[in-house]
């Protein structure tokens, strides 16, 4: 990794606007120059995978470490079991086995980008190692005599469910308790000064700092990013265009990854590049520059889409990605595709099944909605504005024959320039 001077660092993660809330940036800027630093950042396995807003905590742990900082990654195979309340409702336990395995799959998200060998190597945490065999007693006796209830109903989520008809139960309450402890823990293990986390954990950071004060007469620091939303203020990430933004290629493929960040709003290109690129201000400046003179070129939202997705899943299938991008529209060989990107980038157009010998073209129009009727279909094809696989198509009553099929099961169906289907023929 490419070190950046330390002293630069708290101006950097500025500009980026990766700053939102510190108990003390200036306290913490000294202390990053005086450094390294040990710090953490915690990920609860809630779900079987992380997703895109987690990468804000990801790449902001990979900054601090290229700046000579010690990185925890702690995956929560406790907390996990518990999870931090919703403001909504409260949320279903998964078992031990399943939250072990979710941990396991989380872990290996992580590892790729982060750096685990040098001076300044990464390790990954667990906090069941020191939350499974802490009785209630200890923890009450402890921990929680450090603890105020009314600070802690004072919590923005745990506030909300005691107001509403769905209230909040102790387990999830305890939530924060189980955090701090993790802070404290770091803290004792590793000297750990630092957690980094979005916003909306604030109040779950600072009743670990408080704890630390509390026992160990100890100031330590607490770094908030903000929270990535959209032009409509939803977060991404979690409820992205209708589903979620996955990490993990089964649960959100590469190609859909890659598609949609090329197609992200035109003012979220410069928070996206400050907050999820490492490219550097120079070229950021010009790239925002660009994006403002020409937005129909979507050059920022490409390096952004490029960037990202080769961080999240590698080069090669980053490579793929974009030619499978390319290839849809005319602009690269469909040859060129695995199965799975072009089954991916098909499913992302819209996939439709045929049993069987694939009917004519002009019914394959129709019935994947490239065309309102065989008519019309007819119409397009005379009219030159119909590809299969690319290939202008000249009789829409022929169907197509065996050696078009793509890994002996797809078609690409185009009308005009934009309008894409697929077809994949099941025998």
């Amino acid at each position: 990794m490419t070190d950046l001077p330390v002293t630069d660092l708290v101006d950097d993660l500025r500009w980026r606007g990766l700053v939102a809330l510190s108990t003390d940036i200036d306290a913490l800027a000294a202390d990053l120059d005086a450094g390294p630093v040990v710090f953490y950042c915690g990920f609860d396995p809630t779900a079987p995978s992380l997703h895109f807003g987690h990468l804000v905590q990801l790449l902001t742990m990979r900054r601090l470490q290229r700046a000579g900082n010690e990185p925890l990654a702690l995956v929560g195979g406790a907390t996990g079991l518990i999870g931090d309340p919703r403001p909504t409702s409260e949320r279903a336990l998964n078992s031990p086995e399943v939250v072990a395995g979710w941990v396991d799959r989380i872990r290996a998200q992580i590892e790729p980008l982060l750096d685990f060998t040098g001076a300044y190597a990464a390790r990954v945490v667990n906090n069941l190692d020191w939350t499974s065999h802490l009785s209630a007693l200890d923890l009450l006796r402890d921990i929680g005599k450090h603890f105020r209830v009314n600070k802690m109903l004072a919590k923005d989520a745990v506030s909300t469910r005691l107001n509403s008809d769905a209230g909040i139960s102790y387990t999830e309450f305890s939530y924060q308790i189980l955090q701090a402890i993790d802070y404290l823990e770091l803290f004792r293990r590793y000297g750990c000064r630092l957690q980094t986390a979005g916003t909306d954990q604030w109040g779950n950071m600072t009743a670990g700092t408080d704890l630390i004060h509390k026992v160990t007469g100890e100031s330590v620091h607490v770094l908030g990013t903000p929270l990535v939303t959209d032009s409509a203020g939803e977060k991404i990430g979690k409820s992205t265009g209708g589903g979620s933004l996955w990490l993990d290629p089964e649960m959100t493929s590469p190609y859909a990854f890659y598609q949609y960040l090329v197609n992200i709003e035109d003012p979220l290109v410069s928070p996206f590049l400050r907050m999820f690129t490492f490219l550097d201000r120079e070229e950021i400046t010009a790239l925002e520059k660009e994006t403002a003179q020409r937005p129909a070129a979507r050059a920022g939202q490409r390096r952004i889409a490029e960037e990202l997705t080769t961080l999240v899943h590698g080069a090669a299938e980053t490579k793929q990605v974009i030619t499978a991008s390319q290839a849809l529209f005319g602009r690269g060989s469909l040859g060129e595709l695995s199965a799975a990107t072009l089954r991916s980038a098909l499913v992302e157009a819209g996939l439709s099944a045929v049993r069987s010998e694939p009917p004519t073209l002009a019914v394959l129009l129709r019935d994947t909605g490239l065309a309102g009727s065989l008519g019309e279909a007819r119409r397009t094809v005379a009219e030159g504005g119909a590809y299969l696989n690319n290939e202008r198509v000249t009789d829409a009553d022929q169907s197509p024959p065996a050696g078009a099929l793509l890994h002996g099961r797809y078609l690409v169906l185009r009308r005009g320039k934009r309008n894409i289907a697929g077809v994949e023929v099941i025998r």
